[in-house]
């Protein structure tokens, strides 16, 4: 899923684009912190959702929507001030994100995209599985990750975390020895819940019922130690309820 972000304050692009990179099937491919930019961007690019904020000098992200022309691009409104919310949906935005965002808030309303995008484009050849991962349930308790030769099958709930080695990622499991397989951390995240695996910094995925503590800016799992991003601290600070 291709979005724009659009804010005014630079920290609040970050954490959002964070939460992106942690769930790993939407494409960030750019950010605003001009509103009257971002207009253009949207009118001459193709674009499946737009994060906006409200509050921003010169045009609103009430204007913005109001301004769109041609198709209009999902919305999901970022502000401070929820009083705004009833305008925002009656402009059909899919959902109204209120500062500070928590993290199972905001897979809740990509949630909501992803429905809504099943209903209306059913019948589009875009599929999201093979597009990254689209974010539902995982009715099976194992996944298969290719590693040399041969597809491997892999408890779901045995994984610890997963490591990032230049082009492949490492996969650290309880009682068996770390599989080595040639893939991205979007690929990985889209076979697995993302309510139980989430990205910790550019470099780990980890699973959430695995750790033991977390000691300022490390996860332990057991004798491992996953440092936390500073670009993911509020997102994984969010989800663990620190």
């Amino acid at each position: 899923m291709r979005c724009i972000i659009i804010d005014d304050e630079p920290l609040a692009i970050d954490i959002i684009e964070s939460y992106c990179q942690a769930i790993g099937s939407i494409e960030v491919i750019e950010t605003f912190t001009n509103a009257i930019e971002a207009l253009n961007f949207i009118n001459n690019n193709t674009i499946d959702l737009v994060f906006s904020d409200i509050e921003m000098p010169n045009i609103t992200g009430i204007e913005l929507i109001k301004s769109l022309e041609g198709k209009v691009p999902y919305f999901i409104f970022t502000t401070a001030y929820p009083e705004y919310a009833l305008e925002g949906f009656d402009l059909n935005a899919i959902d109204y994100l209120v500062k500070p965002i928590p993290f199972p808030r905001f897979i809740k309303a990509i949630n909501r995209v992803k429905e809504m995008i099943k209903l209306n484009d059913s019948s589009a050849s875009f599929n999201f599985s093979s597009a990254g991962g689209e974010i539902k349930s995982h009715e099976d308790d194992f996944i298969f990750v290719k590693s040399e030769y041969e597809n491997l099958k892999i408890d779901i709930n045995s994984i610890k975390l997963i490591q990032g080695l230049k082009d492949y990622l490492k996969i650290h499991s309880e009682d068996a020895k770390p599989i080595l397989t040639l893939m991205s951390f979007r690929e990985i995240q889209s076979k697995l819940p993302e309510s139980t695996f989430i990205r910790v910094h550019r470099s780990y995925i980890v699973n959430v019922n695995k750790i033991t503590s977390v000691q300022k800016n490390r996860i332990v799992i057991k004798d491992e130690r996953i440092p936390i991003g500073e670009s993911y601290k509020s997102m994984v600070y969010s989800r663990l309820s620190l």
